[in-house]
């Protein structure tokens, strides 16, 4: 039966009833004149909507092509690649180099040839050494612990600053403020003094170096004059309270700390400086978020522009590729954080996969609200300078109208999100009105997606693809994701990134199309060993060989395959979720939680609202007693903000007499989740 749209079904979409008239016949033309589903909704998504319209009208438009693709978003394409445009993408030129037909093969190819690969990637990306390699990657040690860029030399930071002196590397803007623009000249000589100032501060190569600031101009300064000096940066984020700040730096035994003396977020201040402090910090260089400090300093600490030499020339420390050179930290299953070292190779894994897979030019003009005490801060660094793009930053609240404005006047060409912030534009239509038709591709990570809302972040460009981005900061950046040259489905990911493979294995560990992923090392931006926990016993202890005999490494994602070759992402396999974009595990958040009158245990879960979509914190507490739930879950909520992270938000509480557990007493969550449901 032909499909039609009413105009009872447009005037229910928010349109008056003569526009309601005129938009039916044009959208019923379009219809009569096209054969497929795909076809309807591609003239319609690229001639007909538009960001001004309601969504529901795009909904339901989407729904007539479309019936069932919220059960199934694998066979709704919301986006097609134009050929021409496909063919001037950098994915498309290296299968064009390395004569494959398909991208299937082209993955292959990156993954059983990897030092063809990686070593044509150093060279597209512009990779500068002191000293080349003699040999891409050594595996006399076991895929386990490979050797990348054997005797070679550099320092990653000198691939940042390929780019003219004079073309802009950041476009920065405060909260409430106006535009600046930082050239890639600018950006080098601060580095330089920052590098230039810790050594004056008796800090040496090697030191550790913690930043715990918002992710500015100045903060990317830091990092890069950090591992220009041959420093290791300390990554913390500064939502952190001061106990999570205070495990990080006994972990990585900073020598010293980078931080601010307030945060200002939507007119209010929020103190800095003074949590740091609690943390029994080391040293600290401190900043001023308005101009001038509002706090006043211990005595061996350091206001920024006292800490700044004059301007200097420096000349850049020279590593080897395996020196660390930025600690970040991934969630645990035992309560404390695992400190996971990237090297001066690390930042060759983010390049590259912002080279093939949003397809980075020099051109183009990434944001993404992120902080350098997640992957996604130095991942964005990289991705961008390495590829002689230009960063822009936003200091200030991510879901406020403020932003997308920051992002129009920007002309951001790439804009990185998390669901959960997706989701808050589309409930207050905050962003609505606003022109981001010069975005080129949106792209997506750190928690499920749901698919309505990705719908809904497509419309806001007019219909632009959004390169789903799945990994850990274990991997240096994802081993699944989208490109520019494939149809583009809301929600799901189309391709394995480039130079690196997993399976898909089922509970008995045998190969699977839904299960749990295991990675198929060796790939640049592995880690290869953690500061403060046995890396082959968390990674490689007890997994299972495929038939061919290769290794498999542990990772935790649950996934499923579709027949087409496409994926989704299930969630996680173990006790971490995801929290707005924010992993943590399940022992984290139930350590702070623990020790409140009458509740003898905690249990922390992770569970959504349908098949796809952001993760919701659930509770489940042991009781014998009556309690107050809303009592209840504002003290839990309110030791969250303050041991933990503000970010971590308690959907719900459940009082149980018992939690179930295992012969060994460990709770079974999987089957709380099950209950919960």
């Amino acid at each position: 039966m032909k499909k039609s749209v009413q105009i009872s079904d447009l005037i229910h979409c928010g349109l008056h009833a003569e526009l309601a008239s005129d938009y039916a016949n044009k959208i019923n033309d379009i219809i009569d004149r096209t054969t497929s589903n795909e076809q309807i909704w591609e003239e319609l998504s690229k001639q007909f909507l538009t960001p001004s319209l309601p969504f529901k009208l795009h909904v339901l438009l989407f729904s007539l092509c479309y019936p069932d693709w919220q059960n199934h978003p694998n066979t709704a394409a919301a986006w097609f690649p134009n050929s021409c445009l496909a063919q001037a993408t950098h994915i498309a030129t290296c299968l064009q180099e390395t004569k494959m037909e398909t991208l299937s093969q082209f993955h292959t190819w990156t993954t059983t040839h990897f030092e063809k690969y990686w070593s044509m990637m150093i060279k597209k990306l512009g990779i500068i050494f002191n000293q080349p390699p003699t040999k891409i990657c050594d595996l006399s040690d076991s895929v386990m612990h490979p050797h990348w860029l054997v005797n070679a030399k550099l320092n990653i930071a000198n691939s940042c600053f390929g780019a003219d002196p004079n073309k802009t590397a950041i476009i920065y803007q405060a909260e409430g403020g106006d535009l600046h623009y930082f050239s890639y000249h600018d950006l080098t000589l601060l580095s330089d003094r920052v590098a230039l100032s810790l050594l004056k501060n008796q800090l040496q190569p090697g030191d550790a170096i913690a930043i715990a600031m918002p992710m500015n101009v100045f903060a990317v300064a830091i990092y890069l004059g950090i591992i220009k000096m041959g420093g290791t940066v300390v990554s913390i984020a500064d939502s952190f309270s001061s106990d999570e700040i205070a495990i990080r730096l006994k972990i990585t035994e900073a020598k010293a700390i980078f931080t601010q003396d307030i945060i200002l977020r939507g007119g209010k201040s929020i103190p800095l400086y003074e949590k740091v402090m609690k943390a029994m910090a080391p040293k600290a260089f401190v900043l001023a978020a308005t101009g001038k400090l509002t706090c006043s300093l211990r005595d061996d600490d350091i206001g920024w522009q006292a800490f700044l030499v004059p301007h200097g020339v420096f000349h850049t420390y020279v590593c080897l590729p395996d020196t660390p050179s930025n600690i970040l930290f991934s969630s645990g299953t035992t309560g404390n954080p695992k400190a996971i070292p990237w090297d001066h190779t690390t930042g060759i894994k983010a390049a590259s996969d912002a080279y093939l897979h949003q397809n980075i030019h020099d051109h183009s003009i990434l944001a993404w609200p992120t902080n350098l005490g997640w992957m996604m801060g130095p991942w964005l660094i990289y991705a961008a300078l390495i590829n002689k793009a230009t960063l822009a930053l936003y200091d200030g609240i991510p879901t406020q109208r403020a932003f997308g404005q920051f992002i129009q006047h920007a002309k951001v060409t790439m804009l990185g999100t998390v669901p959960t912030i997706v989701a808050h534009w589309r409930k207050t239509e905050c962003m609505k009105g606003l022109d981001w038709s010069q975005i080129e591709c949106f792209s997506s990570t750190g928690e499920c997606s749901n698919p309505e809302d990705m719908l809904y972040l497509m419309s806001l460009a007019g219909y632009k693809p959004i390169i789903e981005y799945c990994g850990g900061t274990e991997i240096g950046g994802a081993y699944l994701s989208s490109t520019m040259i494939e149809k583009n489905y809301p929600s799901v990911f189309t391709t394995p990134v480039m130079g690196i493979h997993f399976a898909i294995l089922d509970d008995e560990g045998r190969p699977s199309n839904k299960g749990e992923v295991a990675l198929i090392p060796p790939s640049i931006g592995l880690s290869t060993r953690l500061l403060n926990a046995d890396h082959d016993k968390i990674y490689f202890a007890d997994m299972p060989e495929l038939p061919n005999g290769m290794i498999l490494r542990r990772h935790g994602d649950q996934i499923e395959r579709f027949p087409e070759g496409t994926y989704c992402i299930l969630g996680r396999s173990d006790d971490t979720m995801n929290l707005g974009g924010v992993k943590v595990s399940a022992a984290e958040v139930e350590r702070v939680l623990i020790g409140i009158d009458d509740i003898d245990e905690v249990a922390a879960i992770a569970v959504n609202e349908s098949t796809f979509g952001p993760s919701l914190l659930v509770i489940f507490a042991t009781t014998q007693k009556k309690l107050d739930k809303d009592r209840i879950k504002t003290i839990m909520q309110l030791r969250l903000n303050q041991k933990l992270n503000p970010l971590f938000k308690i959907y719900d509480i459940v009082f149980r007499e018992t939690l179930p557990k295992t012969a060994s007493n460990k709770i079974i969550r999987r089957l709380l989740r099950d209950q919960y449901h």
